[in-house]
């Protein structure tokens, strides 16, 4: 099936924020606070500018609460009278000349009298450096199963590991961009993002108006990976502002220094495992402490430290868990949702702390995952039981079967022992990811979705989800098409406006095929329904049926609804975290081959196979591509890309200094999927957008610790670090 609007972007034709043709507007940017913490004292403006000229807002000009309406409130749209962090916004300037707005940006001075900044979220805050709460902690997450002390009173042997992940920016095609315009007293804004609503919640909040008053659309999105799921909302109000107070309209597009610099990241993480064995390398108790660096305001953190618990004990079956996990206040940028929303971190603990195990125990990485791996009726660590069908020995063994694993590993021996240059390896990682929001969360979204049924006979399906380069309009397209026996060419895919497409959802968390895909199908036979057709009822017969209502029903709309329902048997107790976290996960097995330069310390992937289980798929060149893609950016993330800051701040935002992998830097990615259909999803799919980063790092990290006999425990690992540890001879990561 061929790509929806790939020719568009192929040659050029789609059209970005930045591209989009506007007349008589007003450039916006944002003045910065220049310290991480401090009482704004005054702000001044140079003399040699005609402030006349420019339109200028700040925090008086906010009609309603200044906060930025998410989990929590405690976010301000513009500091007021104290910053946070390194470039909280504190002032808008707005003006016909890009070049103008930047000159008076540099122009304006905001004097703060600095305080005492938290920048290492792993040490306890002094009480001077409490800015949240007691202790400066977001939110804290306790999973109990069973009984740990007992378990490793029993246990043979014990092993502990420290683990940490670094931020990571999404370095998505296009930057953060809005335009906001007035048309009547309606607010309308357009612009780079992944949730409508989301922005359109926020804006009724800070602006003080109605749902009548405010409308977002979404226009085509080069990118996402999380970085447009909540930040949107701040260039959205920021945008309005202007517009309101110049009743004109205005454009905000960031350079990529200012996205760099200002917007969310990967939250970084320090895991601690400290785990029970038998001798025979059985899992007896798992003991797990998961440590997350918020920033400087809640953003999405309690949703991300969630995830990372849920995922914390990683696709292995152990009687005794406990799982400790908090996120911290620094004064760092604020961190944000990235994909794989805190599964990545932990999973890279776990992968990593089951081949220290294997070392510790003598034994081949692979037997001990066999041993441990989940199984068909067994459950996970918050109780839910496992029975999807779906045979994870299996997949990792085709992995192995796949990289030649038992192979190359002689052919690796053979090599290290005559070559006195490099070293070569081979790592494997098993991994899971939960489609959908966690526990009850679907549930309270209540998502929406329309099939509206067209004069001419054709549908448009209507959601909020939207495209963001992942494949949603095909996907759609695909599931209405089959679901109403038309030709492809019949269905249209609404353009995610809240002035007309119902509320579906965030597109995040792995749940855009599953979730809304479903209930795509479930509006589709409710347009069938109202036209009292049967489930046979196709094609040409459908159109004329449509056709016909419309004649008798003139003006009025024909629409097919459907509304979240969850599945049967899915129970969660959000207090405890315990019962059914997902409704479905996606299971993946990763290997790795890897060179290592003794000289250099340079890191080569030179060979990479993904085995994922994610239901069935509906678009395998779409899903083959978002596989290769979340592996090159798991590859990034364990390699090469390295945020270096400054007083909580990125000090290398600009692409000259952050590197990310290039085609060079690639090596051939092999993706095979073996389907197990999930009976409550579209077609039997499951989510699969986020699942291919959680085992690419620790594959990769196992085989170089493979090849060099070190233990590498900290990400990125650069040459720089690979050096130290070769002249350590062995890594940070085994404690005990």
């Amino acid at each position: 099936m061929y790509r929806i609007e790939g020719l568009a972007k192929l040659a050029g034709r789609e059209r970005y924020v930045d591209d989009l043709p506007l007349q008589d507007f007003l450039w916006g940017m944002t003045v910065r606070s220049p310290v991480p913490r401090g009482r704004i004292r005054a702000i001044r403006f140079a003399k040699d500018v005609d402030w006349r000229e420019f339109v200028v807002v700040d925090h008086h000009d906010i009609p309603g609460p200044n906060e930025v309406l998410l989990i929590e409130r405690d976010q301000p749209v513009l500091a007021a009278q104290y910053v946070r962090h390194m470039h909280e916004p504190v002032l808008l300037v707005a003006h016909p000349s890009r070049d103008a707005v930047r000159r008076a940006v540099r122009a304006i001075e905001v004097v703060v009298d600095p305080e005492e900044p938290v920048l290492d979220y792993r040490k306890p805050p002094r009480p001077d450096q409490v800015q949240y709460g007691s202790d400066n902690v977001f939110k804290r997450i306790t999973i109990a199963k069973g009984d740990v002390e007992r378990a490793f009173a029993g246990a043979a042997v014990v092993v502990g590991g420290v683990y940490e992940t670094g931020a990571q920016e999404h370095v998505y095609l296009e930057t953060q961009g809005m335009i906001a315009r007035l048309e009547g007293d309606t607010v309308v804004v357009v612009g780079s993002m992944q949730c409508p609503y989301y922005v359109l919640t926020a804006l009724m909040h800070a602006l003080k108006r109605d749902e009548h008053r405010v409308r977002v659309v979404q226009a085509p999105t080069g990118g996402g990976f999380g970085g447009k799921e909540e930040y949107p909302s701040h260039v959205a109000l920021h945008a309005s502002l202007l517009a309101l107070k110049a009743r004109r309209t205005v454009k905000i597009v960031y350079d990529r220094g200012e996205d760099l610099a200002a917007t969310t990241k990967r939250h970084p993480a320090c895991i601690r495992h400290r785990t029970g064995l038998a001798q025979d390398g059985r899992l007896l108790a798992q003991d797990i402490e998961i440590v997350l660096d918020g920033g400087a305001y809640v953003t999405l953190s309690p949703v991300v430290l969630s995830r990372a618990a849920i995922h914390g004990a990683g696709p292995y079956r152990c009687d005794h868990v406990r799982i400790q996990g908090r996120v911290m206040l620094t004064n760092a940028v604020p961190y944000g949702a990235f994909r794989g929303f805190g599964a990545p971190q932990v999973q890279f603990a776990v992968e990593r702390h089951m081949d220290v195990i294997a070392r510790r125990l003598n034994m081949d990485p692979v037997e001990v995952r066999r041993i441990n791996l989940l199984r068909d009726g067994d459950t996970t660590a918050t109780g839910q039981v496992i029975r999807d069908g779906v045979d994870r020995i299996r997949l990792m063994e085709r992995a192995v079967e796949l990289c030649g694993y038992h192979a190359k590993r002689l052919d690796h021996a053979r090599h290290n022992a005559s070559d006195a240059t490099t070293r070569r390896g081979m790592g494997i990682a098993t991994s899971y990811h939960g489609s959908g929001f966690t526990g009850a969360g679907e549930v309270r979204l209540k998502s929406r979705v329309h099939v509206a049924g067209l004069a001419g006979g054709r549908v448009e399906v209507r959601t909020a989800s939207v495209e963001m380069g992942q494949g949603t309009l095909t996907v759609f397209t695909r599931l209405a098409a089959d679901r109403l026996g038309l030709a492809r060419e019949d269905v249209l895919i609404a353009e995610p406006d809240t002035g007309r497409v119902p509320d579906s959802g965030p597109t995040v968390a792995s749940r855009t095929v599953m979730v809304v895909g479903k209930l795509v199908e479930r509006a589709c036979d409710d347009l069938r329904r109202q036209l009292e057709l049967g489930r046979e009822t196709r094609g040409d017969t459908l159109r004329d049926a449509i056709r016909a209502w419309h004649r008798e029903h003139r003006g009025a709309e024909l629409i097919g609804e459907a509304v979240y329902k969850k599945p049967p048997g899915i129970e969660w107790d959000d207090t405890n975290y315990r019962g059914d976290a997902y409704a479905a996960f996606g299971w993946g097995a990763h290997a790795a081959e890897v060179e290592v330069d003794l000289r250099t310390g340079n890191m080569k992937v030179l060979d990479f196979v993904a085995v994922l289980d994610v239901g069935t798929v509906l678009a395998e060149t779409l899903a083959r591509g978002q596989v290769q893609g979340g592996v090159v950016q798991g590859i990034g993330w364990a390699l090469m890309e390295e945020c270096k800051f400054l007083g909580g701040a990125m000090a290398n935002n600009q692409l000259t200094n952050y590197a990310i992998p290039t085609s060079a830097d690639v090596p051939p990615i092999r993706v095979v999927f073996v389907e197990t259909p999930f009976e409550h999803g579209p077609q039997g799919a499951k989510g699969l957008g986020e699942l291919p980063v959680n085992g690419t790092a620790p594959a990769v990290l196992n085989a170089i610790a493979a090849a060099t006999g070190t233990s590498p425990g900290n990400i990125p690992l650069t040459p720089e670090v690979m050096l130290d540890l070769l002249e350590r001879g062995a890594g940070t990561a085994v404690v005990g």
